[in-house]
């Protein structure tokens, strides 16, 4: 039997566009990732959206120079998908209070609603808990935007000492801390994000799961344990969906990421599912959902 469907207004709280021809996206190396080396844009991404359901998405940085946040700024006022930013800027860099001034004073500074640093690519596994990166991380609380961690499961631990340290800043985990699907193993990952659950300014993405599993042969069952864990541990009201898109694409297509989800939350009460396809990434990010279509944009920036 499958799954019910979630509620109307269904938000993607995860997803990425870029253009080659802007920049490159040095991440996209070696054979495995070949299928990510074009471009992609919302005029691609917005009929599969609109086809599962989605009406509103959260567009999430790719590379770390600071010219990305302002293109994607830009985009976003363009169109009418896209219904919040989670940018980059130099969290170490002294000026940083005015860096994010800047670009929420800016064309589209209204769409700015977080920052996000590729932690998973630091060498130092408690590279959150350097000062210059709290001192950082206290401006950004301050501005009143949240900060999107994508870390890896052995930086969990430094991930919980910086929320506890920073009670008024709002940790989004993306993609459930990258747990090891493929593998099997829950610990030691359940186990540290049962201890960031624990803080009440900590959220979960239910995204980027297809491409921690085997990209070839999955089924739901494999990702079962580890929905569940983060369903239990943060509860329907701390954990929303995001696509991870086109990254899924190397395991899954749009509508495949959508049903998969559709399946691990089929345990839900009605409620709780509009709280992980709407409710939670509208509280989080703050957004306003507008629910209006309209003509796709070309994505003029990675």
């Amino acid at each position: 039997m499958s799954a019910p469907l979630p509620e109307p207004g269904v938000v993607d709280a995860h997803h990425h566009v870029w253009d080659l021809s802007v920049r490159d996206q040095d991440w996209i190396t070696g054979p495995e990732l070949a299928p990510l080396r074009r471009d992609f844009g919302l005029h691609e991404l917005e009929p599969e959206a609109r086809a599962a359901g989605v009406t509103a998405t959260v567009l999430v940085q790719t590379i770390t120079v600071p010219e990305e946040t302002p293109e994607f700024l830009d985009l976003a006022a363009r169109s009418h998908l896209v219904a919040g930013v989670v940018g980059w800027t130099d969290l170490t860099a002294p000026d940083v209070t005015d860096a994010l001034a800047g670009l929420r004073e800016r064309p589209g500074g209204e769409y700015l609603v977080g920052i996000r640093h590729q932690v998973q690519g630091e060498p130092d596994p408690r590279w959150l808990l350097r000062p210059d990166v709290l001192r950082g991380l206290s401006a950004l609380a301050e501005s009143g935007l949240v900060y999107d961690l994508v870390v890896k499961p052995h930086q969990l631990a430094a991930a919980v000492h910086a929320a506890e340290r920073l009670p008024g800043l709002t940790f989004v985990l993306d993609h459930l801390g990258k747990p090891p699907i493929a593998s099997g193993d829950l610990e030691p990952w359940a186990g540290q994000v049962r201890r960031l659950a624990l803080l009440p300014n900590t959220v979960c993405k239910l995204s980027g799961m297809v491409t921690e599993a085997d990209w070839d042969f999955w089924t739901v069952e494999d990702f079962t344990p580890y929905a569940d864990t983060v369903l239990d541990a943060f509860g329907p009201g701390r954990v929303m969906y995001g696509s991870d898109w086109p990254v899924c694409r190397l395991a899954a297509s749009y509508a495949e990421v959508m049903s998969l989800t559709r399946e691990l939350t089929a345990r839900l009460t009605r409620a709780e599912r509009h709280e992980v396809f709407t409710g939670t990434a509208v509280r989080t990010y703050g957004l306003t959902l507008s629910g209006s279509p309209g003509p796709p944009q070309e994505a003029p920036c990675a």
